[in-house]
């Protein structure tokens, strides 16, 4: 297995400021992708205009959206803060939105910290015109607080629909096998069990995800530098329930570029933003490197990988701050 690590991007600005030089994107800069038409705008969601201009006559039917909790371009800010700056982007949201459409979104809740941002969050969402439908659970197998609290295995997904979107519910099975048995019940006079009665042998996904892997760096899908990645399967599982192909996907925080392959292996448009030109290219090189290999992500290597084995400062850096050397 390789081992080219790359540490939190989002933590050493030093580095992030290394790698700028090796991006294709800058402050305003959109890049069309001529294949299937997905679009990565370099630009931040507070700015309106740039952003309905991405859009420009197109709707999303689904938008999946993971904010930085409680972080608004890093910079730590108060629960009312957040919640403020996400009722103007929400509302842009639902602007660009079909008006029949879904929307998925991820919510921290910090238990050391009243949970905040999601009590606020939650408040702010019943004046949004949006329709609550389900809060989801996903199982994150990294956890922490195993000595002083209960382990933090948990993250929180809400989902919101405006109108009468589709939900394709026959594409929601997981793959755990049932095993239920005693649920009995009489049909035609003869007594079944709930397991003869089944259309499927495996489990349909209800709102808590235990067959959902958390990324980490032995996965194929594994982008190293970013720090909140979510799993394929999971954005898959929503994409295959709310959209049909070709339709238009939509996600404000690019990050390490999930929504867009996830988009990229079902068939789907998707518009994806970030702020940060350097998720913008992690994005871009994500996809394709996903069309050259085939491969979902880089598993314990990194998208500036030849870079900065060429690169005598950022290796210096990595050397110096991390004991990271490269072979």
């Amino acid at each position: 297995m390789l081992n080219h690590p790359l540490p939190r991007i989002d933590k050493d600005e030093t580095l992030r400021k290394l790698l700028l030089p090796y991006c294709r994107f800058n402050e305003g800069t959109v890049w069309n992708d001529k294949t299937i038409g997905h679009k990565i705008a370099c630009i931040d969601i507070s700015n309106k205009n740039d952003v309905k201009k991405v859009f420009g006559k197109l709707k999303a039917k689904l938008s999946v959206q993971d904010p930085p909790y409680n972080f608004i371009a890093f910079k730590e800010k108060q629960d009312a803060d957040f919640i403020k700056w996400c009722k103007e982007w929400i509302a842009l949201n639902i602007e660009v939105s079909n008006k029949n459409s879904s929307f998925y979104f991820w919510l921290g809740a910090d238990q050391s910290n009243h949970f905040e941002p999601f009590g606020g969050f939650i408040e702010m969402m019943k004046l949004s015109g949006l329709n609550s439908r389900s809060f989801i659970t996903m199982r994150n197998q990294r956890g922490y607080g195993t000595q002083y609290n209960w382990m933090a295995i948990r993250q929180e997904l809400l989902f919101y629909t405006q109108g009468k979107p589709k939900f394709n519910i026959k594409s929601e099975y997981t793959d755990i096998p049932k095993v239920l048995k005693g649920y009995y019940k009489e049909i035609g006079g003869d007594k079944t069990e709930n397991l003869e009665r089944s259309k499927s042998h495996f489990i349909r996904a209800g709102n808590v995800w235990i067959d959902v892997q958390q990324v980490f760096y032995r996965m194929e899908e594994n982008v190293n530098g970013c720090y909140a990645q979510k799993p394929l399967k999971a954005i898959k599982r929503i994409i295959e329930a709310s959209t049909t192909k070709n339709e238009l996907v939509t996600d404000f925080f690019s990050h390490s570029g999930t929504t867009l392959i996830a988009c990229e292996l079902l068939g789907r448009k998707c518009y994806t933003f970030d702020y940060d030109p350097v998720y913008c290219e992690i994005s871009l090189r994500r996809l394709e490197n996903y069309r050259e290999t085939k491969k979902t992500g880089w598993q314990n290597s990194n998208p500036f990988f030849e870079e900065i084995i060429q690169d005598k400062k950022i290796l210096s850096h990595l050397r110096k701050k991390y004991n990271i050397t490269y072979s």
